[in-house]
């Protein structure tokens, strides 16, 4: 089982960045497809954006243009760079893996996102 524990998150203003990162331990980490999801109060917890083991990459469509999810199998991290950040975008951001092969997902304790207008 992957251990996940974020950090990065915080207060900034509309307009501002924030970079998320997640460091993995306990697992081979490159065979994990990695990603971000974020639940703000009161809603689903939604798909963010995802990094396959290849290095492919996918976005919801909110954050397409503005967010970038890579990720570093030496440092066994993945990472959330969040620009022109928007109010909507608060949520507690939740990094996930899930190992090639497995159903199963391992998830970290989540960070604390939160955009001000």
């Amino acid at each position: 089982q992957l251990q996940l524990v974020e950090s990065g998150g915080g207060l900034v203003e509309a307009g501002g960045s924030l970079r998320l990162s997640c460091v993995a331990s306990g697992g081979i980490f490159s065979i994990y497809t990695m990603g971000w999801y974020r639940q703000a109060p009161g809603n689903q917890r939604e798909l963010v954006a995802v990094i396959t083991r290849g290095g492919t990459t996918n976005y919801a469509d909110s954050v397409t243009g503005r967010f970038t999810i890579s990720r570093d199998n030496a440092k066994n991290t993945v990472y959330l760079q969040m620009n022109s950040l928007k109010p909507e975008d608060t949520a507690v951001y939740y990094c996930y893996g899930q190992r090639f092969g497995s159903s199963g997902v391992d998830w970290g304790q989540g960070t604390q996102v939160t955009v001000s207008s």
